[in-house]
């Protein structure tokens, strides 16, 4: 045992840069996939929290005022009711910001779909125009208990008398009206009714939204949302920040795993002398396994238990949504068990890594194999002869190949052939080198795709189907014409297309998705498109990713929805990236919808900015000039909520750039190990220090290059695939992925370069500048 303890204290002397990195990498690994955990879990358990709390309703049907919703109580497969309670649609303004709302009238506190209270207290008759109004809602417009806001143009007010989680739809400001409970007293004029459906079977969701609208009626529901819908929402941007955590901490592992196995054998084929000597002294084959093992094992452990405490001591204050994250995932019960599997999972596969390492050092003889000579009497460098009938000397690699030799009578630098030679002769080490060294960069080259998409989308959101920066609704009978006025007398206003988003029941009845008409056909809307062409002719539309799917139809189909009682049929004939309503969206011009339905008018306008104005100012300046009658909404851009997704991938670029930066250490060390065996040859031939130095420089500088060429073409192909996939999975759709500029990919590239052969430089000299005594033992 002692002398495996001064073997492994020895080890680590000479390599403590080397283990200082295996400990940071591990640590970085270990923590990227804690907060993955976390993500997902905060990600799924809010939501499902609320809803089994609240004994949330699978299905919420808003109806016109005269439907028979009492006829939806005795379906099949339904358990029990919420409502149905009496709706009005009403805009609330509280500390200068706006909101459009759904007053629902609740007389009593609910059974099913009961809102859950966070602050303040539930409605009482001693306060007849109070409210209660869900959480998001209540952070849009700033508002908590004992607030007053008002109902611009009405004249009235209420006051908040509670804040309450719901597990529903969310208010989205210009896509999603918020929920706002209050007394029947408080609602006037209803002119809906909404009913919850809570299910004996969530699984026949489906299959009773069909039924519900068969026995109402199609031209009595105006729109259908289900507790699937609810959740993907509720989980948004945390789980594609879990992904992406996910998928690069399992990465980054693999990564690790294999500079540890590379960093092993080098170190056994520059040992084997040492290993031999201890076989001799008495060292069985398990007990050499062992050292290496437990050596690296220690550094993963010292690594994964150093993230677990940064995690459970820090984690909740990393900034934004991510420490919030974390702080709700400590309060779920499968913490503590996630806390300890994930950090003992990656100490496992590096385990397992570096046991099939150092398996190959329990094999190595006691007695060290002799090694083989250069030819007999072979020309070398400098026109000199091996002496026949003494001890040959090889060069680097080898014999020479014929274009060697060539390039040697050239008047390339010997050194640079020399170097070159080095990493094409071993071709087995060198194209294993390579591959461990091209995985980091592969995934960095994917980690600068997502950062660079997501500027795409900040940058330029008309590329991702954001035309628009600015979405106006007209109030308080304020006219088509008037609205238009405001809008072009404004300097910063580009264009604006008049529209409306109704709500349309798809095939078989089952769903409802967005339909929207925007522009017209002598002013069209610019959608982005990412296949087939733009809506010109009579009854065409472009759709979403997520329309597509959920219809199972593709471009160039005709598809036949139903708003109202009134069929609306359209031609199919592109695919535009919609960011909006999980990609649910079927646009067309307002021109078509009004060609089938005379009576659609329009109910919004989608204003598009000149270049460099401020959609807040624009906002101000736009709400200021209607005297209260115009209600503007900035539009919201889905790379907002990605904003955590920066800080994580530069923090996963620092990680990748640890476990290259082991791996182009190992490089270098075996590199230099072989140089010093090579070196009474390279110093018979004429070869001064510094051309010596040259050669291991080079040979390290190939290698990096190939590796960075490598990581460039196989990870750009990769990130765009990625990128591409999750926008599917999204609805938002394909056409997204943006690649780094050329000049960032040659920037990578040329940074791996210069950084290895800067650090091969130094070690490479030290080893050229040693004695011939040193050198004759190192050989002998």
């Amino acid at each position: 045992m002692r002398a495996t303890l001064r073997w492994a204290h020895s080890d680590l002397r000479t390599h403590r840069g080397e283990a200082l990195f295996l400990v940071l990498a591990t640590a970085g690994i270990v923590v990227s996939l804690l907060l993955a955990t976390a993500l997902f879990g905060y990600a799924t358990n809010p939501w499902q929290r609320v809803f089994a709390e609240s004994r949330g309703a699978h299905v919420w049907i808003h109806t016109s005022e005269s439907a028979k919703v009492g006829r939806l109580t005795g379906l099949d497969g339904v358990d029990s009711v919420a409502g149905p309670y009496s709706t009005a649609a009403a805009t609330l303004a509280s500390r200068g910001t706006r909101a459009a709302v759904e007053l629902r009238a609740t007389p009593d506190r609910p059974t099913v779909g009961r809102p859950l209270i966070t602050s303040g207290r539930w409605l009482n008759a001693r306060t007849p125009d109070g409210v209660v109004v869900e959480s998001s809602l209540a952070r849009a417009l700033l508002a908590e208990p004992g607030d007053t806001l008002t109902l611009p143009g009405t004249g009235r007010t209420v006051t908040v008398l509670g804040v309450a989680d719901a597990a529903e739809p969310r208010y989205h400001a210009g896509e999603r009206a918020g929920l706002v409970w209050a007394l029947p007293s408080a609602v006037p004029h209803p002119t809906g009714r909404v009913i919850g459906l809570r299910l004996t079977d969530p699984a026949d969701t489906d299959y009773v939204v069909q039924r519900a609208v068969t026995v109402l009626g199609a031209g009595a529901v105006g729109e259908v949302s289900t507790w699937q819908q609810a959740r993907a929402e509720a989980q948004g941007d945390y789980r594609l920040l879990g992904q992406v955590l996910g998928l690069f901490g399992l990465g980054a592992l693999i990564a690790a795993g294999l500079a540890v196995h590379g960093a092993i054998a080098t170190r056994i084929r520059g040992h084997l002398r040492d290993i031999s000597v201890l076989k001799a002294i008495g060292f069985t084959p398990g007990q050499v396994v062992r050292v290496f093992l437990s050596q690296h094992l220690a550094y993963a452990l010292l690594g994964a238990v150093a993230a677990a405490a940064l995690t459970e001591t820090l984690g909740s204050r990393f900034p934004g949504g991510l420490g919030d994250a974390v702080g709700v995932w400590q309060g779920l019960p499968g913490y503590t068990a996630a806390l300890f599997a994930v950090p003992v999972g990656a100490v496992l596969f590096i385990g397992a890594t570096t046991g099939l390492a150092a398996w190959r050092a329990g094999r190595v003889p006691p007695v060290p194999g002799v090694r083989p000579v250069g030819a007999r009497g072979e020309r070398v460098p400098g026109g000199v002869r091996a002496v026949p009938g003494t001890r040959a000397v090889s060069l680097p690699g080898g014999q020479l190949s014929a274009l060697s030799r060539r390039a040697l009578g050239t008047r390339l630098s010997p050194a640079l052939v020399l170097g070159w030679h080095t990493v094409v002769s071993r071709r087995l080490r060198s194209v294993t080198t390579v591959a461990r060294l091209a995985l980091p960069l592969l995934l960095i080259v994917v980690a600068m795709s997502a950062w660079t998409t997501i500027d795409r989308f900040h940058s330029s959101p008309e590329r991702i189907g954001l035309p628009a920066a600015l979405t106006v609704h007209a109030n308080d009978g304020l006219s088509e014409r008037g609205t238009r006025a405001l809008l072009d007398r404004d300097p910063q206003v580009a264009a604006a297309y008049p529209g409306l988003e109704v709500a349309a029941l798809v095939p078989g009845q089952t769903a409802t998705i967005a339909l929207r008409g925007l522009g017209t056909r002598q002013d069209p809307y610019p959608y982005a498109l990412a296949e087939g062409r733009p809506a010109r002719g009579d009854d065409e539309a472009v759709a979403g990713q997520g329309l597509l799917d959920l219809l199972d139809v593709r471009i160039g189909d005709w598809v036949r929805l139903t708003v109202g009682d009134q069929p609306q049929i359209l031609h199919i004939v592109g695919r535009s990236i919609e960011p909006e309503n999980a990609g649910r969206v079927v646009s067309t011009s307002l021109d078509t919808l009004r060609q089938n339905d005379p009576r659609l008018t329009p109910t919004l306008y989608q204003v598009r900015l000149r270049p460099g104005a401020d959609p807040r100012a624009v906002a101000a300046r736009l709400t200021a000039a209607g005297h209260g009658r115009l209600d503007v909404h900035a539009v919201a851009n889905p790379a907002d909520g990605l904003s955590p997704l920066r800080g994580v991938v530069a923090g996963l670029i620092a990680v990748l750039a640890l476990i290259g930066l082991i791996e182009l250490l190992t490089a270098i060390g075996g590199t230099v190990r072989e140089g010093e065996r090579d070196l009474l040859a390279l110093k018979a031939i004429g070869l001064s220090p510094r051309q010596i130095t040259a050669i291991t420089v080079t040979a390290t500088g190939c290698t990096a290059l190939a590796a960075a060429l490598v990581g460039t073409a196989l990870g750009t192909p990769l990130a765009h695939w990625l990128i591409n996939a999750q926008g599917r999975s999204s609805g938002i759709g394909s056409g997204i992925a943006q690649a780094p500029s050329p000049a960032l990919l040659v920037l990578l590239g040329a940074a791996a370069v210069l950084g290895a052969t800067g650090l091969a430089a130094l070690p490479a000299a030290r080893a050229a500048r040693r004695r011939l005594a040193d050198t004759l033992s190192a050989v002998a």
